[in-house]
């Protein structure tokens, strides 16, 4: 098995929402050694790397064990079509208390919106006034992927990862969505 650098220990243990006391426990190396080795200080044996990250793999492995995409998806989509407004945006994740939205087109996935993405867009110097009537197919991001109901949810862990959320289909129809706070019920 090849291992990344021992530098990555803690962005794959942080990207898990795994403590340093969790993988002290399950890995049987001191917590102020895991604390040591991710700040720098010590430069670990070999050994104590290939623990340390055959543990991460292990718990890994562990996270919803036997569940699929099913199983832990959030039912109702809340999504926005491409033709609809920035504004209309704003205000659906503000009633509904969502930070990102799938941009649909018809039923089809074919972006995503945030409110990190609009945020951005205004630090760039764009003006409210300016965005607001704008349809959000002209600022939306990369849609989000999607994956089959019977998906294992570990397959899932490691998609987040690298996205946000993961949008959940049954029979070519999305069915669901699973993002990083439905992940984090599992723990």
């Amino acid at each position: 098995m090849k291992f990344p650098p021992a530098s990555d220990i803690r962005r794959i243990r942080i990207s898990m929402d795994i403590t340093q006391t969790q993988l002290a426990n399950r890995s049987g190396i001191s917590q102020s050694t895991i604390a040591k080795i991710e700040r720098g200080k010590i430069s670990a044996s070999y050994e104590t790397v290939v623990a340390l990250f055959e543990t991460l793999e292990s718990m890994n492995r562990d996270i919803g064990r036997g569940l699929t995409a099913k199983d832990v998806c959030s039912p109702a989509v809340v999504s926005i079509q491409s033709t609809e407004t920035i504004h209309d945006a704003s205000e659906l994740m503000r009633s509904t208390g969502y930070s990102q939205l799938p941009v649909l087109s018809g039923e089809v996935p074919v972006g995503n919106i945030s409110e990190r993405g609009i945020f951005e867009l205004l630090n760039s110097g764009q003006t409210m006034d300016d965005l607001s009537m704008l349809p959000v197919s002209k600022v939306m991001g990369e849609s989000y992927p999607v994956v089959s109901d019977t998906t294992p949810v570990s397959t899932i862990a490691g998609m987040m990862n690298s996205c946000n959320a993961v949008l959940v289909s049954s029979k070519g129809k999305i069915v669901g969505m699973i993002t990083n706070a439905d992940m984090l019920k599992l723990i």
